[in-house]
C-alpha cells in the first residue's frame, strides 16, 4: 500500500510490532514499525475439538463444548529495504543496512531482562565478572501485534524465516524478506505473573475483541436487510 501524493488520499497507516519490553519498573517498548504494510495477512483459527478426546479417558464432551478460546495465529512476510535510507544518506544504513530491523526483530524470540539488563549482563560477561547468583528462569517480553486500530493484540513469535536478497561490501544485508508466524495470547496466558506490561497486554485483546464484537452486530443488521431478498413473499 503505497502513498500516491495525492491530497485527498486517505493517511496511510503502517503496521507494526512493539514488544513491551519492562526494565527498571517502567516499560521500554521495542518499536518494530513495518516498512511496508504485507501484502498479505493470513489470520487462522483452531478450535478446540471435542472428538478429539478419547472416550476411554473421560466422557465424551458435547460436539458444542468450547472450554478453550480458539488457537488465533497470523502469519505474513514483511519487505525490507535499505535504498530510501542510503538515498537519504542514513549513516547507519549505510554501514550496516537493514541490519538493525532484523536484530529488533531478533529480539522477539529471545530472553530478555529489558534493554539496560541485558546491556549490563553483556557488560558483565565481557569483564568476566560473575552475574547474579540467583538463577531467574528466562522470559521473552510480551509483543502486541498493531495493524490499525482495530487489531491491535498480544502475540508470541512462533517462527521467523529471514530470506536475505541482497548484500553490501561488508556483507551487510541490503534487502531482506522476513516471515513471520504469530500467535495471539488470550488472557489465560498471563494468569501466572500480573506486571505493566502483561495488564496492557490484556486491555489490548479485550478492546480488539469489543471492536469485533460491535462489527458482528452492524453486520446482523446488515443481514436482515439481505434476508428480504432470500424470503419467498
Amino acid at each position: 500500500m503505497a502513498d500516491t501524493g495525492f491530497p485527498l488520499s486517505p493517511p496511510l497507516l503502517r503496521g507494526a510490532i512493539v514488544q513491551l519490553m519492562e526494565d527498571l519498573g517502567i516499560i521500554i517498548p521495542n518499536m518494530i514499525p513495518f516498512q511496508y504494510n504485507p501484502e498479505k495477512v493470513t489470520r487462522s483459527f483452531k478450535p478446540w475439538n471435542p472428538f478429539d478426546v478419547d472416550p476411554t479417558k473421560r466422557a465424551s464432551p458435547a460436539p458444542q463444548a468450547a472450554p478453550f478460546d480458539p488457537e488465533e495465529s497470523y502469519q505474513f512476510t514483511l519487505e525490507l529495504d535499505a535504498t530510501n535510507d542510503l538515498e537519504d544518506g542514513n549513516p547507519v544504513a549505510m554501514l550496516t543496512g537493514v541490519a538493525s530491523r532484523i536484530a529488533s526483530i531478533q529480539k522477539l524470540v529471545t530472553p530478555s531482562k529489558g534493554l539496560f539488563g541485558d546491556l549490563i549482563g553483556a557488560a558483565k560477561a565481557l569483564a568476566n565478572k560473575p552475574l547474579d547468583k540467583q538463577a531467574e528462569r528466562s522470559v521473552i517480553p510480551v509483543s502486541l501485534l498493531i495493524l490499525g486500530p482495530g487489531t491491535v493484540l498480544p502475540v508470541r513469535v512462533i517462527s521467523i524465516s529471514i530470506e536475505i536478497t541482497e548484500f553490501n561490501a561488508r556483507l551487510y544485508p541490503l534487502m531482506a524478506d522476513v516471515t513471520l508466524d504469530l500467535r495471539v495470547l488470550t488472557p489465560e496466558a498471563f494468569k501466572c505473573k500480573t506486571t505493566a506490561a502483561t495488564e496492557f497486554a490484556k486491555a489490548a485483546y479485550e478492546f480488539t475483541r469489543l471492536q469485533e464484537d460491535a462489527l458482528a452486530i452492524a453486520n446482523f443488521a446488515n443481514a436482515l436487510s439481505a434476508a428480504k431478498s432470500m424470503l419467498p413473499f
